[in-house]
């Protein structure tokens, strides 16, 4: 008796379904469906959890008609719980959830609804255009380009110093076209290899009929800074640390940019010079030539394992001098290779120091290096995007007879934000692994730690001690994970300050027993970034080492 009392409900509703009257009964409301009579048809369906699935929709949809979204809601879900693939009860569903401003709600019930049928044009447009409203236009394009739209009517900048030609070129997409998602990466890629936009955005704006236009907001970078008093923060951001950036962006419209740097630090001073701009007036290749100097006074007393390298004071001149070219192949790949001629001398250095023979080899060296950028991963809808690297470098030391050597590194970079809209909330995280092949100078060792001419965080480690290099970990061989959240505390119109935690573990190796760590690395810490105007960035860093316990406190500006 009790398994009858179980099964007698999905009886009753097949019973339902074969009534001829319940036949006639779901005519009528099919007749009053038409006419928009939704009083009459909720009054024809009380609620009841014995009807068919076909009974439940129109139920609910003349509840919704009256705007009764809870009534109208209960009623779709116990539709669709009759029968899972109708896509009609999440398309609804949908529909009530953006009525009362749930919009995560509505579009997981549109995703749901898509999974039944992708091609589906209304839940595409909806869903995109839901989208939209939050600002994620990448997420948009994904489910607009599926039905074929959204179709440009024009496109608009703002007026720029710039050569139209240029910009022009930099576009993938044109007016009078359907704006596709591979074309705006493809062109924020060549924007950002311009160098000269910090901060851009594209706008996609509906028209009344049914097309779209397409605005390009952005901060263009001119000369030495589009004000003077841009242009000194530019010029002495580093002056805390003993550094000036001459800087000029955007020679004459051509996006030809020379940025330097100065450092008169007496124990680190270097000189850095390049020119890049796009070949042939085309973004999608640029090309870039340098110089750099270094004068450095090095200490490597703490980080070294071998005696003979116990006094630890190494005094290192170096000139090196190169070009290269690069290319944005499209929104997924971008490679860049060069050469480059380096002139070092280790002034403290005797032979007698030495265990590795070529770790203090002076006079030139010419080295060949490709690097290769690749997207791995782009969930728009989940606003996470994966990005892989690689580098090869090949080095041959004049000096010496086939004495080459070569460096091979790459790794993964993440970055997610959590919430549908706004960049409140950020994590990113980066993996990188390195390998030296053959008997490498010691300026060509990987180094790890709180240090500005490394991008190797360990930021626990201070890279230098009295003010010279070389009190972080140094080797061959390196693996690394850096990890970082942060959340806007504060907002204002002119600045915003951004706070969150740090952790980096990894480890250096050196198969010559000069280097390395003989344990994984932990560090832990927090860090504040102060926006000014999306012009200049402040970055200020407290890590602590948890093996060794001891802090290490840093500071950057960076435009």
């Amino acid at each position: 008796m009790p398994l009858f009392l179980l099964l007698m409900p999905p009886m009753l509703a097949r019973d339902f379904q074969r009534d001829p009257v319940s036949a006639d009964l779901l005519v009528r409301v099919k007749s009053l469906y038409e006419e928009g009579s939704w009083d009459t048809i909720v009054k024809l369906l009380p609620a009841s959890r014995d009807y068919p699935a076909d009974m439940d929709y129109y139920r609910g949809m003349a509840l919704a008609g009256t705007h009764r979204w809870d009534e109208a809601r209960e009623a779709f879900e116990a539709g669709q719980n009759k029968n899972r693939a109708d896509k009609r009860f999440p398309l609804e569903l949908a529909g009530v959830a953006f009525k009362q401003g749930r919009l995560f709600e509505a579009r997981s019930h549109l995703r749901r609804a898509l999974n039944l049928d992708p091609g589906d044009s209304y839940a595409n447009d909806f869903l995109a255009t839901l989208f939209l409203l939050d600002q994620n236009l990448e997420a948009s394009l994904k489910y607009w380009n599926r039905i074929g739209k959204p179709f440009l009517e024009t496109v608009t900048t703002p007026a720029l110093l710039v050569r139209a030609a240029i910009l022009d070129r930099a576009f993938a997409f044109s007016p009078a076209s359907i704006l596709r998602l591979d074309d705006l990466l493809t062109t924020r890629s060549r924007l950002n290899s311009m160098e000269i936009f910090p901060r851009y955005r594209f706008e996609l704006v509906p028209r009344p009929d049914n097309k779209f236009d397409l605005a390009f907001r952005c901060v263009e970078r001119n000369g030495l800074g589009n004000s003077w008093l841009e242009g000194l923060l530019s010029l002495f951001r580093g002056i805390p640390y003993q550094t000036v950036h001459p800087e000029f962006f955007n020679l004459k419209g051509s996006a030809v940019n020379w940025v330097s740097l100065v450092r008169f630090d007496a124990q680190k001073r270097r000189l850095h010079s390049s020119l890049s701009g796009p070949l042939g007036a085309d973004p999608k290749w640029r090309y870039r030539v340098y110089v750099d100097g270094r004068k450095e006074n090095w200490d490597v007393s703490r980080t070294s394992r071998s005696p003979a390298l116990a006094a630890g004071d190494i005094a290192l001149q170096s000139v090196s001098g190169g070009a290269e070219i690069q290319s944005t192949v499209n929104g997924l790949w971008r490679w860049k290779s060069g050469l480059s001629l380096t002139h070092r001398k280790f002034r403290r250095a005797t032979p007698e120091d030495e265990i590795d023979g070529s770790l203090f080899t002076q006079g030139f060296s010419l080295k060949n290096h490709l690097r290769v950028d690749r997207q791995l991963l782009l969930v728009p809808e989940r606003r996470l995007t994966v990005n892989s690297f690689a580098n090869w470098e090949l080095a041959k030391i004049l000096a010496v007879p086939h004495d080459a050597f070569a460096r091979v590194s790459g790794g993964l970079e993440l970055q997610w934000h959590p919430f549908a809209r706004g960049d409140d909330y950020t994590l990113m995280g980066r993996f990188g692994a390195g390998k030296t092949l053959g008997r490498a100078p010691f300026d060509e060792l990987f180094n790890l730690g709180q240090e500005r001419d490394t991008d190797l965080y360990l930021r626990g480690h201070r890279g230098t001690r009295a003010g010279k290099k070389g009190n972080s970990p140094l080797g061959r061989d390196y693996l690394l994970w850096n990890w970082e959240f942060d959340r806007v505390v504060y907002a204002h119109s002119r600045f915003d300050l951004r706070l969150g935690p740090v952790i980096d573990t990894g480890r250096v190796y050196d198969r010559f027993g000069n280097f390395g760590s003989d344990k994984w690395l932990w560090d832990a810490g927090i860090q504040a970034r102060v926006r000014i105007q999306n012009r200049l960035t402040l970055i200020l860093t407290i890590g602590k080492d948890l093996r060794a316990g001891r802090e290490a406190f840093h500071f950057n500006a960076a435009r």
